[in-house]
């Protein structure tokens, strides 16, 4: 755990006065001063005219106070306004040379410090962390050559291809004009209006009612570019590429109940978890990834790689992990740097240039012009989280909120009073934009490459698993249940749908009281291509790693009786593979076992509830187990962790809870004798017995058990 060096507080004003003096005579002690340095002895009352007059003027302390406290809120980001931060560093595995002069992708001794941002996008600052949405995976590298900022979603794909669209779908996923709601959701008509009218939309309006817009963890979903890129190297030669984030724990999510309670229960449920995983020292980490591509072949996989609402498939361009992204130290102060960060398409170093997507091209614009409004004017790029660790030389001296003291008298170039300086750079050190031959006529229009709006809508729910598929299903049906308007359910339905999938619009149109749809004739056989793909194994999550339970966190339900050597035989192995188990009792008060050894709870059942785990644990011990069954808390605990297909492990008479719970019958058949774990519901006929422990690991290693869901209906 990073231990911090804090300066001493201020001491309570109850302290006697031979206290109050030793401890500001102590050398840690800071005595409180105006912003100006003057001392001030009293900050309880204001000056006024006698003990019940008026507030005088002249209370300069009290003024400045006040000043500061009316404009300590800056303008929140008007998307992903609700984030969380981390420091980390960036260290790429081998030179990159060959495609790149960017020498934080081609120096493998170099540890490049970074900033990673990750946020909601659609909510404002006060909204939940899981709630289904987008989630934003900013990363400003300080490089020896500059800031570069990857600013990127969870999603590779985005809802247009036009950046003069993007005002139009955020005003349309915000909250309705007349009335500011829904906050923080997409379940509601102006959405879904914009949706069914706008078709490119189609293929991220997949992604988001897929699990992916809900992560279980900020730790445990990948991180995409989006854009199209080029990575440029030292001969002035250029590759098309593609960034990737791929996280070593693997890409997991919630269910949507979860989800929604979470939001209840903890709505700052993703940031929470960072924050302590961090201090705990189980620092996140991610592989960067690139996806290389000859310029020549922009327009080979059957659409345009400009065309920011398609994915290049891994199983057509394979992704090569080239470094590795840790995430080791919590912000020091959250407004100072997670709100104060300000990330910038434009901000790219030597070795790394744009494209001419037409989404990229309006964020080179817009980001620029964002951060001069929220930060106050233009020189935020001085604010210590936003400070290069490169030297800055230029002739800007002037503006809102400087905070260098230039001394120079030339503040222009070319000049004599300065020397020259700053001189220009090297041409072969400097960024130069790569030569790329541009002609044409002004025309507001796009190219035909960019008009297949469904075919990867339709790859992208074939690639996913059928519980994949079912939660994207049942998320659709909910968020267009919600559309008051019934003709915009019948567009949703008939205009976007129907060319997705026919089997998902029969099921979302009876679910939202639409008419059965039609068939669609399909499009007329173009052009064949080669390397078009029908489905794409690497979308799903169901894919993922599923070999470890590093970080996993497992509540153990005791009271009064609870085997006592088998919870700590169990807690043991758990947290020797990396888990994290938290007792959870009937009160914060000591539990004893039936071996006279007690354990402290870390939560009760009031303030816990097994949506905030990966997995439940219940000891046996007769006695414990039947106070457990009086407890409708506790056996909401093992209900909804069944319901919810997480990993369950009891032993002896704790499997009769699931009897108490309502899901026996659900459950597999407990074990004749020793230890069974079908559908990852681990029991024994006794209290633990051996294999218990490892097959509890292998279970939470899965993640979930999809085979315990309902199946879908006919």
């Amino acid at each position: 755990m990073r231990l911090r060096k804090t300066a001493a507080k201020n001491p309570p004003t109850s302290l006697k006065s031979e206290s109050l003096e030793a401890f500001r005579m102590h050398p840690e002690g800071q005595r409180l001063t105006t912003d100006q340095g003057i001392p001030i002895s009293e900050t309880d009352n204001s000056l006024k005219a006698g003990v019940r007059g008026p507030t005088l003027l002249e209370d300069f302390h009290f003024r400045e106070k006040m000043m500061r406290f009316d404009h300590e809120r800056i303008p929140e980001r008007v998307v992903h306004a609700r984030g969380t931060g981390a420091h980390g560093y960036f260290q790429v595995y081998k030179s990159l040379e060959k495609y790149t002069q960017a020498r934080f992708l081609t120096d493998p001794s170099l540890r490049t410090p970074v900033f990673v941002r990750f946020s909601t996008v659609g909510g404002s600052r006060g909204s939940a962390d899981t709630v289904r949405d987008v989630r934003g995976f900013a990363t400003k590298f300080y490089t020896p050559e500059g800031n570069f900022d990857l600013v990127g979603n969870n999603m590779p794909v985005f809802f247009i291809q036009d950046g003069i669209k993007f005002p139009d779908f955020v005003h349309s996923v915000k909250p309705e004009p007349h009335n500011e709601i829904p906050q923080a959701s997409s379940a509601h008509d102006s959405l879904w209006d914009f949706v069914s009218l706008v078709p490119e939309t189609a293929h991220m309006v997949m992604w988001l009612m897929s699990d992916r817009a809900i992560p279980r963890s900020l730790r445990m979903m990948e991180g995409f570019g989006v854009h199209t890129f080029r990575l440029v190297n030292a001969e002035g030669k250029a590759t098309l590429v593609k960034f990737h984030w791929k996280p070593l724990l693997g890409m997991h999510a919630l269910v949507w109940d979860e989800a929604q309670k979470l939001s209840g229960k903890d709505p700052d449920f993703h940031r929470r978890d960072l924050w302590e995983a961090i201090e705990a020292g189980n620092f996140p980490e991610f592989e960067l990834g690139l996806q290389l591509i000859p310029e020549e072949d922009v327009l080979k996989y059957g659409f345009d790689l400009l065309d920011a609402t398609k994915v290049l498939p891994e199983e057509q361009v394979p992704v090569q992990r080239v470094g590795k992204l840790t995430l080791d130290r919590n912000p020091d102060n959250f407004f100072a740097e997670t709100e104060q960060v300000a990330f910038c398409v434009a901000n790219v170093v030597p070795g790394i240039d744009f494209t001419n997507d037409p989404l990229m091209q309006a964020r080179l614009f817009s980001y620029l012009d964002t951060q001069l409004t929220r930060l106050g004017g233009p020189n935020f790029a001085e604010i210590p989280i936003n400070r290069p660790l490169a030297p800055v030389h230029n002739h800007q001296q002037d503006g809102f909120m400087r905070q260098a003291i230039p001394t120079s008298r030339a503040n222009y170039h070319p000049n004599s009073l300065g020397g020259g300086c700053p001189f220009l750079a090297n041409p072969k050190e400097a960024f130069n934009h790569l030569q790329e031959r541009v002609d044409g006529r002004k025309i507001r229009a796009r190219s035909e490459s960019f008009n297949d709006h469904f075919s990867q809508a339709t790859m992208f729910f074939k690639s996913l698993t059928q519980p994949e598929q079912e939660h994207l299903i049942a998320a659709l049906e909910f968020e267009v249940s919600k559309v008051e308007r019934a003709e915009i359910r019948e567009r949703v339905v008939n205009q976007i749908l129907v060319n997705i999938d026919m089997g998902i619009a029969t099921r979302v149109a009876r679910a939202v009281g639409v008419a059965p749809p039609k068939p669609v004739k399909p499009p007329k056989a173009g052009k064949k291509v080669k390397n078009t793909v029908e489905s794409s194994p690497a979308l799903s999550m169901d894919n993922t790693v599923k070999d470890s339970i590093k970080t996993r966190k497992v509540a153990a339900l005791v009271a009064e009786g609870f085997a006592g050597k088998e919870l700590a035989h169990v807690r043991k192995r758990l947290e020797s593979e990396g888990a994290i188990v938290e007792v959870v009792g009937p009160s914060l008060s000591p539990v004893k076992g039936d071996d006279g050894d007690t354990v402290v709870p870390l939560k009760t059942y009031l303030t816990a509830s097994s949506v905030m785990y990966d997995a439940v644990y219940v000891p046996g011990g007769a006695r414990s187990v039947e106070m457990l069954k009086k407890v409708p808390l506790a056996v909401d605990f093992v209900r909804e962790a069944f319901v919810h297909c997480k990993p369950l492990a009891l032993s002896g008479e704790a499997g009769t809870l699931l009897d108490t719970a309502g899901v026996a019958q659900l459950a597999p058949a407990p074990p004749a004798k020793g230890v069974d774990a079908a559908l990852g519901v681990v029991r024994s006929v006794k209290t633990e017995t051996k294999g218990f422990s490892q097959l509890f690991v292998s279970a939470i290693a899965a993640h979930r058990h999809w085979a315990r869901e309902a199946p879908p209906p006919a």
